[in-house]
């Protein structure tokens, strides 16, 4: 089975970016190991500095529970079953889409964290960054 590196997390990052630029949106681009460990996070020029702790936070939500962040959405509202499951970690849960577990062979072996934009966006170029690593030969 691979691992999430540094050449991988850059390619990563790269389909991410490419996709950030096509629908014209700054953003910041996070890569972590199975272990929740920071392999790299990549700011584009003129991205929101609040946007680094985010995506770094959506792809350890991603990793952590083994889930894309949108996955908490519903679940988080008030009243409904995991209201205020963000308050935990330290607050490093994520509860909005933008965060993607990296999976080989069924295991979980990192994440990837997007922000910088609408939710939608954020996805749309956290999934492009998903979409690359399934096309890589781990």
């Amino acid at each position: 089975m691979g691992k999430v590196n540094l050449q991988v997390a850059k390619e990563i990052i790269a389909a991410a970016e490419k996709q950030a630029e096509d629908i014209g949106v700054n953003m910041v681009i996070s890569v972590l190991d199975e272990g929740g460990n920071l392999i790299a996070t990549h700011r584009m020029d003129d991205a929101w500095l609040a946007s680094i702790d985010i995506a770094q936070n959506k792809a350890w939500t991603s990793v952590a529970l083994k889930m894309p962040t949108s996955n908490l959405a519903e679940a988080t509202v008030p009243n409904a079953e995991l209201y205020g499951l963000n308050t935990t970690n330290q607050g490093k849960i994520v509860v909005f889409g933008g965060g993607f577990p990296l999976e080989k062979d069924g295991k979980v072996i990192g994440a990837v964290g997007v922000s910088g934009s609408s939710v939608e966006n954020d996805t749309k170029v956290s999934r492009a960054g998903v979409d690359a690593f399934e096309k890589m030969d781990l």
